[in-house]
């Protein structure tokens, strides 16, 4: 029987062993490896809590293992592979580090069985993702990524606030669930909710994850927001304002991708949308929802990792991120292979059926209907409709095909992307459709037992309806469906606005009062120690009653032109005091 080590030690070890490796073939094979040594480990893992530390008067828990926490640490392991294999031409060996830093503190997350664990990795995460968008180098990469930290440490602040209130009101530190009651943990929530970008906390995603580096925009569309649905259905399961938030979540997503014109962006608004059936199956709690929940973030990391590698390719290719850059370029001749798994993610994401995203969404959408939620079920609806009608059809038309405004001109030197690129959007595609063609592979590993059948004839006929009607409406409209060379104005403006005044303030205003300030205080110190060195000097300046002759013989400081007190004097003041001191001591 092979002993498990914490997943989130591999990933660190392989963090710290791939910079210092020369040979770069070598630096590959080992950056393949680790992932594949995590998953035969979690193979080892039984349920139970493992790897306790007493840390002073508390026990910390890096290894609460269950079904809820095994299925997202087994989604992690199989993204990270897919997306480092992706990213295995990269030659930057920061990347690599700063992105299994991130997994490794995901999965830290994913086992911690104490709050104290689960908040330094927590932070871990945000500390490490955010070097994947700096690498991008870019001004706007630089900026995105300023506001992404400051986010999450705002939420890490917010988090840690609830936790130092909740242990300090049960004196426990057990990772479980909450009663939603006291402060301490609606302040845990809010803190979750900023990872898993509820609007109106959502707006960093969008934000930054099209800024982030190709490949490691792939990373960070697997486990940021998938970690906060973990942590919020394993503590806050059955609360109402979630139902509500998720659903919401699921419409706002749709309705930005509208009005997007940024090929990444667009994907990223739908993040947030898919999050939302996710948020929606916590709020609603029942078994089937929570099944619903797990399964939606295992298929949606991995369709939506396909989603991204393909934009990620077009990038990589063409240098561009725009539709209306891109469209009426006839790319589809260009990149056919890529354009056809990209399609499969895209399908996934838009369930349609024998496709994984439709085993999930519609067990989120049936879980809705048994426990008699009309209005939640419908506006999941609505939402799946938009998916389809953006990710399904606006964005693949408009980046591989479409009409261009003037003549239609191919993109000089598109072509396929690197092998491995193909290689890991293959890998991504035929886990969509292996999971949505036998979905019992899926199911087996959800938290509770599945009685959920997804291949009946009422979901089927029902989605090919949603899903036909969407394809007409498209093909309607197709002329006014295209990008807009528009920027979309969200929720950010509330810190971006004001965070730019400030800085001008700052630059401005500020700056010349601390200026001011600091003169004076000089000018201050500067008096103070010409009187310090020469007291009797400095108040005879002030009140001069006659005119010092200066000596031939002055030399410097001790000159008969200067006038100090005699040395003598304060040794004397010096002796007087000891002796008073000792004096008073045997009295």
């Amino acid at each position: 029987m092979i002993n498990p080590l914490p997943p989130f030690l591999i990933y660190f070890i392989g963090a710290l062993l791939i910079p210092v490796l020369i040979n770069k073939r070598l630096k590959q094979f080992v950056a393949l490896l680790i992932p594949i040594v995590a998953f035969v480990n979690l193979l080892h893992m039984q349920t139970g809590r493992y790897w306790a530390v007493d840390f002073l008067q508390y026990q910390l828990v890096l290894g609460h293992v269950d079904r809820l926490s095994f299925v997202f640490a087994v989604i992690f392991v199989i993204a990270s592979f897919i997306s480092i294999l992706f990213a295995i031409h990269i030659d930057e060996t920061g990347q690599h580090t700063a992105a299994y830093l991130y997994v490794g503190s995901t999965l830290g997350v994913v086992f911690a069985g104490d709050l104290f664990s689960l908040f330094v990795f927590w932070e871990l995460m945000a500390a490490s993702s955010v070097f994947l968008i700096w690498y991008s180098g870019t001004e706007e990469s630089l900026r995105a990524g300023l506001r992404y930290i400051l986010v999450h440490m705002t939420g890490g602040c917010i988090l840690l606030a609830g936790i130092v209130l909740h242990v300090g009101a049960t004196g426990s530190i057990e990772f479980t669930v909450f009663d939603f009651a006291p402060l301490s943990s609606k302040l845990i929530l809010i803190g979750f909710i900023i990872n898993a970008a509820v609007p109106p906390l959502h707006a960093w995603l969008a934000d930054a994850y099209p800024e982030g580096t190709i490949t490691g925009a792939v990373f960070m569309t697997a486990f940021t927001t998938k970690s906060a649905v973990y942590v919020l259905a394993r503590s806050f399961p059955g609360v109402e304002i979630l139902v509500w938030l998720g659903a919401i979540m699921a419409l706002y997503g749709v309705v930005y991708a509208v009005l997007e014109n940024d090929i990444r962006r667009l994907l990223a608004y739908h993040i947030i949308s898919q999050v939302g059936y996710m948020v929606c199956g916590v709020g609603l709690g029942s078994q089937m929802a929570i099944n619903g929940a797990s399964a939606h973030a295992f298929c949606h990391i991995l369709y939506k990792a396909v989603l991204f590698m393909g934009m990620g390719a077009v990038i990589h290719v063409t240098g561009r991120r725009k539709m209306t850059d891109l469209q009426g370029r006839a790319l589809y001749k260009k990149m056919p292979i890529t354009l056809a798994l990209y399609m499969v993610g895209a399908f996934s994401i838009s369930a349609v059926p024998l496709f994984n995203g439709f085993v999930s969404k519609t067990m989120v959408v049936a879980a809705a209907g048994g426990l008699h939620r009309p209005s939640i079920e419908l506006m999941l609806h609505l939402a799946s409709v938009g998916t389809f009608l953006h990710t399904g059809l606006k964005l693949p038309w408009g980046t591989w095909f479409g009409k261009h405004d003037g003549p239609e001109k191919e993109i000089a030197g598109a072509k396929e992307p690197p092998l491995n690129m193909l290689l890991a959007m293959g890998l991504g595609a035929l886990l969509c459709i292996i999971t949505g063609v036998y979905p019992r592979v899926l199911y087996n590993l959800l938290p509770y037992p599945v009685n959920f059948q997804p291949y009946t004839a009422y979901h089927v006929v029902a989605m090919i309806q949603l899903l036909l009607l969407t394809l007409a409406a498209f093909w309607i409209y197709i002329d006014k469906l295209g990008g807009e060379p528009y920027i979309s104005v969200d929720t950010d403006w509330f810190y971006r606005i004001p965070g730019r005044k400030l800085l001008s303030f700052c630059e401005g205003p500020l700056f010349q009062i601390r200026s001011g300030a600091q003169s004076i205080l000089d000018s201050i110190v500067r008096k103070l120690g010409s009187f310090g060195s020469n007291p009797v000097g400095s108040v005879e300046n002030l009140w001069p009653t006659h005119k010092v002759d200066t000596m031939e013989d002055s030399k410097g400081p001790t000159g008969s032109s200067t006038h100090r007190f005699p040395n003598g004097l304060g040794v004397l003041l010096s002796l007087l005091i000891l002796c008073l001191f000792i004096v008073s001591a045997f009295i």
